[in-house]
This record gives C-alpha cells, sequence and structure tokens, in this order.
C-alpha cells in the first residue's frame, strides 16, 4: 500500500513555475520520438519513448484507456444574433446532449440555437442540477453525426490554435475506438503501432477500460483546502476481458502498468466501489491507497491540477516535485501534446 503522507498538503503544494515556451503547441514529428522521464530511480534518465519496451518486463500488463475524442466543440447563434459555443460533455438519449456553453448572455429555457452546419439546438435547462455548470440540449439530428460532420476538435485552452486536419488525427490515440472523449488521454498518444508490435513480442499484454475523459480534467483546483473540492464526474467502463487480464498479471506476478491518469482512475474507481461501469468523482490525493496499479505513464500536469496531485500520491510527493523541476531545466515539453515520464509506485518499508 501507498505510505500515508507525512504532512498535510494545501493547494499551493503543487503549484510551480513553468515558462510558456515549454508548453506543447504541435506534437512531437513521431508518437514514439517524443522524450521520455525514467522517474522510477534515484537519478531521473532522459530516455526517448520508444525506448519503452525496454523498460518493462515480460509478464506485465499494460492497461490503455481506448475513448475516442470526439469534434466537440460547436459554433452557433441565438435568436437575436448573439455568438454561441457548445463543448458536448456527454451524449444521451432522444439526440439530447449536455454542454459547456460559451455566450455573452444565456438564452431563455426553450429557445432554439442556429448552429453552423444547418442544425438546431434547443435548450432544456441545466444538468444535473440547476445550478450546475452543464446545460442540456436537444439537437435536431443524431449528435455525433452532427459534430462529425460539423464539429471541431476540441483542444486544450492552453494549445493555441484552431483545429486543423494535424489535430484530428494526433490529437486521438492509434487505438480510439469507443466515441465520448472531450479530452484525449495524452499519455497513450505516444504509442505507434510499431511500437505496440514490439511491446506483444517481448511478453508484454495489453488490456483496455473506457474512460470518456471530460474538459473537467483541466480545470485547476481553486480551494486551498483539497477536502473542499468537488471532483468532476467522468463515466468509464472495465470490461470482462481487462478483469481476467489483471487477474492473469496477478497470478504470474506481473506488473499493472496504467497508461495516463484517466486508466488510474478508472482501475482504482473499479478496486474501489467493485462497479465494472458507472460514473466516477474520484480523487487521488496523497496518502491514497492504491489497490490496482503498479507502475504509471503519464505526461505532464498543469500547475495546481487534480492530477499532479495523483502522481503525486502514486510516486511521492517530493519525488514528483524534483522530476518537474529536472524536466523544467532539461526543456521538456508540457502537457496534453508534450513529453512522457514513467513513474513507481513508492512502497511502505
Amino acid at each position: 500500500m501507498t505510505s500515508a503522507p507525512s504532512r498535510s498538503f494545501t493547494l499551493a503544494d503543487f503549484d510551480f513555475e513553468l515558462p510558456p515556451e515549454l508548453i506543447a503547441q504541435h506534437p512531437a514529428a513521431e508518437r514514439s520520438a517524443s522524450r521520455l522521464l525514467d522517474g522510477r530511480a534515484e537519478a531521473p534518465a532522459d530516455r526517448i519513448f520508444r525506448e519503452l519496451p525496454g523498460l518493462l518486463r515480460a509478464g506485465d500488463l499494460l492497461v490503455f484507456n481506448d475513448t475516442q475524442v470526439i469534434k466537440a466543440r460547436l459554433f452557433g447563434e441565438k435568436a437575436t444574433g448573439g455568438k454561441v459555443e457548445l463543448l458536448v460533455e456527454r451524449v444521451l438519449q432522444d439526440h439530447e446532449v449536455v454542454a459547456h456553453m460559451k455566450v455573452s448572455k444565456k438564452p431563455p429555457v426553450g429557445s432554439t440555437v442556429h448552429m453552423v452546419g444547418g442544425f438546431s439546438a434547443t435548450l432544456l435547462g441545466r444538468w444535473p442540477e440547476e445550478d450546475g455548470a452543464l446545460f442540456r440540449f436537444r439537437f435536431s439530428g443524431e449528435p455525433h453525426a452532427l459534430m462529425a460532420a460539423h464539429g471541431h476538435v476540441p483542444l486544450p485552452p492552453y494549445i493555441e490554435h484552431g483545429d486543423s486536419a494535424e489535430d484530428e488525427q494526433r490529437y486521438q490515440t492509434v487505438f480510439a475506438r469507443h466515441p465520448g472523449a472531450v479530452a484525449a488521454p495524452t499519455a497513450a498518444l505516444h504509442f505507434d503501432q510499431a511500437l505496440l508490435d514490439q511491446l506483444t513480442a517481448q511478453g508484454i499484454e495489453r488490456a483496455s477500460v473506457t474512460l470518456h475523459v471530460g474538459a473537467g480534467t483541466f480545470q485547476p483546483v481553486k480551494t486551498e483546502n483539497l477536502a473542499e473540492h468537488k471532483m468532476h464526474s467522468e463515466w468509464y467502463q472495465v470490461p470482462p476481458a481487462t478483469l481476467a487480464a489483471l487477474e492473469r498479471c496477478r497470478q504470474r506476478g506481473g506488473r499493472v502498468v496504467a497508461v495516463g491518469t484517466t486508466t488510474v482512475r478508472t482501475l482504482e474507481s473499479w478496486a474501489q466501489s467493485g462497479q465494472t461501469t458507472g460514473d466516477t468523482q474520484i480523487f487521488i490525493t496523497p496518502g491514497f491507497a492504491f489497490q490496482v496499479v503498479d507502475v504509471l505513464i503519464t505526461n505532464f500536469h498543469l500547475p495546481k491540477s487534480t492530477l499532479m496531485m495523483l502522481v503525486s500520491a502514486l510516486a511521492g510527493y517530493e519525488r514528483i516535485m524534483g522530476l518537474y523541476q529536472h524536466a523544467i531545466a532539461q526543456r521538456y515539453r508540457f502537457f496534453s501534446y508534450g513529453d512522457a515520464m514513467l513513474l513507481e509506485r513508492q512502497r511502505t518499508a
């Protein structure tokens, strides 16, 4: 089990100064050509991502998030001519969606927004509560088809250019299967087919979970007392084949290697609740008792984010802050299109 924190943490503990030029605006020329900071040993090692097979062992289990990013950003205008931007967070039944709405003045419930592409979106109210940040709309057609035809890739707020054909391809994993995410599981963006084939050849098993990443993943924590933070909710699923793969891994003494924090949240949500599908608001902070994940492949995260807290819980706060200082000094590229790091779960003595 992970050791308990030696002290209580506040939001300020997870802040750091990041030079803006280290925020990656475009992906590396090749997926597996990104840099990889191996943070498992006392001294960090600077590597290239395609070296990963040599850093894992035969018998390990790699678990990926196979969610697919949807073209969730849509534009339109109110009857008055005012501009509206929607970011679809979730597709419901009967052509209904849940979305963030960016608008100068919110339209009244029941009004229709005329969307670019010739379809309409009728505002039904807020979701799930009346004072929530999300809105429920009914589209005039099937939402997935409309987004595929008229939507834009929902690039993160720190990427400063509009979406392009490059983003449509590269802000998506090579094994994405289940549409529903508005943000990519970015640690998995570094894997190409050649690397996957090499891992298989070395006796490293693969399995998948699904967690539809929401826009809340980019929201900074705003309460100094971490216990007061309300986590966003995301839908996940752990299929039977993955449960069987996890059991085989345990039986042979292999390690569970989570690709990305969304995979960690999915596996540990299942371990906590026993539920293989549902919504999770799991908040992993130092002192969390991990039950499944042994090793983590992850990108570099935003200051004061819940993901900084998660990686600190797994690998140890002092180690993580030291690795981030090393990454900044060595000019690693940060965030969604940036480089990766390899971490091991800290153990009690």
